[in-house]
């Protein structure tokens, strides 16, 4: 028998009364989001701890259903980080940098994901969605024992959203009858399926691929290493492709590709899906079915991730394969590139123009996610015999010659997106400077004489002087920026100079509070620094 035990683990916010359902008007909040997966309830925290009373609403009571999202990346675990949770996620998930591809008994090549040294974090780590889920939960808990005032709301399911000019109206359902609130912004991260997305509206643009995937997760005990190993057309015929992966508990993640025309039902009953486990595994292998389920590759997104105070983030905004790691990975980035934003525009420190950034920016990334995306997709399913006949002499040439590697695709894995030409980005001004640390880009972390880089950039505005002390910066700044000097000193590996200054001497960088660059210069005089900050702000 199949069971689920993540459904029967995790209760994470039991429903419970709250003051507004006996409030004689509907009472206004800051902030509301809408759904507790981890994008919503990592939008609640990120809000939470800048202050801002935020409620958050879920028809469930956080509890998960099966392991769903099991790959997050290194930025994700540096998000998390900054939230008070990225050590206890990196400490129970299993670590991995290794894949490995395989054409029917044939391994073709293996790649490493971190191939440099330096990083507080790994390339990723496989944890089940649950776990992160309850360690996102239990963060906000300790941050409303600090002051902070995040109001998980379980059972609480969205029945009406009006929009108006100053602010949202929102029609809610619990056990105990309805009631209404209000919100001056509402983030919607309620998946997939996004009932605020209906109920608005609007709907996705984009591909639905015909092809099918079983999931399946299992307990084993098995002599497979702790790798990422993907097999086109495996001989023992369990399906066009296989995926194995490991995650913590002894568990084991198995995909299978089925096909477009397949009975759903027959495919996940039990003796079913052990016909397909004991033939990749073989039948002496013993193991417990967790969880099944089976998907469909779409790589979809709303035209605009914004719509007035109506905000969308995660699956609610768009999807992509399963492949590569991007859904849940690209939620976090949601969160990151918008929490600090609206933090500041519901603090008046910035121009309500700042949040249609958000939308330039994360539709970037989802046009970046949803390309690598579908050509992974087109790769692991072709769709007539000539594309068949090409990806196999790809697999072919791969195998033996190390040029045709980069064309095997089978999920070209989650990176941080950099926001080229992005609208807060300042003109390049550090010559020679790397190009992976230019205006729009993540900033890679780099270990220090005491430590990473990362966790000392802090949360918000952050002058990074590399080898000097940078400019005096003007008292009339619309934000605060906090000052971070690091000389070659601190720097004893070289990675900083390496990532950071490139060919220049010394560098002045403008780091956003999502940990982006914003600006960099050789020297800037303190106009620069300005008029950078006030480009950062949407205040140009």
């Amino acid at each position: 028998m199949i069971q689920d035990r993540y459904q029967l683990a995790f209760k994470l916010y039991p429903y419970a009364r709250s003051a507004d359902q006996d409030a004689p008007a509907p009472v206004r909040h800051p902030v509301v989001v809408i759904g507790g997966g981890p994008i919503g309830v990592a939008t609640a925290l990120d809000l939470g701890l800048q202050g801002l009373p935020v409620v958050l609403l879920d028809d469930h009571e956080g509890v998960g259903q099966g392991s769903r999202a099991i790959c997050f990346s290194k930025r994700s675990l540096e998000i998390a980080d900054r939230y008070g949770l990225g050590e206890k996620a990196l400490e129970k998930g299993v670590v991995w940098n290794l894949g490995k591809v395989f054409h029917e008994d044939r391994k073709v090549f293996e790649f490493n994901l971190l191939p440099e040294e330096g990083h507080k974090f790994p390339a990723f780590i496989n944890l089940q969605q649950p776990y992160f889920e309850r360690f996102l939960v239990e963060r906000v808990r300790e941050a409303n024992a600090d002051g902070a005032q995040i109001d998980l709301r379980g059972r609480n399911r969205l029945e009406g959203i009006t929009p108006h000019d100053s602010h949202v109206t929102l029609d809610i359902a619990t056990p105990e009858g309805p009631y209404q609130i209000e919100a001056d912004y509402v983030v919607a991260c309620d998946g997939a399926g996004s009932p605020t997305r209906k109920m608005m509206g609007l709907d996705f643009e984009g591909r639905v691929f015909q092809d099918s995937f079983l999931i399946a997760d299992i307990t084993m005990q098995a002599p497979f290493p702790t790798e990422r190993w993907f097999s086109f057309e495996p001989s023992h015929g369990a399906g066009a492709s296989t995926l194995l992966h490991k995650q913590p508990d002894g568990e084991w993640r198995v995909d299978f590709q089925i096909g477009w025309d397949v009975d759903r039902k027959e495919e996940l009953k039990e003796e079913n899906v052990r016909r397909r486990l004991d033939a990749m595994l073989s039948p002496d292998v013993a193991y417990d079915i967790v969880w099944t389920s089976i998907y469909t590759f779409q790589c979809r997104r709303m035209q605009k991730f914004r719509h007035g105070r109506v905000l969308f983030a995660g699956d609610s905004a768009h999807q992509v394969s399963p492949f590569g790691a991007r859904g849940a990975n690209s939620g976090m980035q949601d969160v990151d590139n918008l929490g600090w934003k609206l933090g500041m525009v519901l603090r008046g420190e910035a121009p309500e123009a700042l949040l249609d950034s958000y939308c330039a920016e994360r539709r970037y990334g989802a046009d970046e996610n949803i390309l690598n995306s579908t050509r992974s997709t087109d790769f692991i399913t072709p769709k007539s015999p000539v594309s068949h006949m090409f990806r196999n002499a790809v697999l072919d040439l791969a195998e033996h010659h190390a040029f045709a590697r980069p064309l095997v695709n089978s999920g070209r894995l989650s990176l941080p997106c950099t926001y080229d030409d992005g609208p807060l980005n300042s003109p390049d001004a550090l010559p020679g400077g790397p190009e992976r640390t230019r205006p729009g880009a993540p900033c890679p972390d780099a270990p220090l004489r005491d430590g990473f880089l990362l966790p000392q950039l802090g949360g918000g505005f952050t002058l990074l002087a590399i080898n000097g002390t940078g400019p005096d910066l003007p008292g009339d700044l619309p934000a605060q920026v906090a000052r971070l000097s690091i000389s070659r000193e601190d720097d004893p590996t070289g990675c900083l100079a390496e990532r950071y200054l490139g060919r220049a001497k010394e560098a002045v960088y403008l780091i956003r509070p999502d940990q982006h660059v914003a600006a960099r210069w050789a020297s800037p005089d303190p106009a620069a620094v300005s008029l950078a900050l006030h480009r950062a702000l949407a205040m140009e």
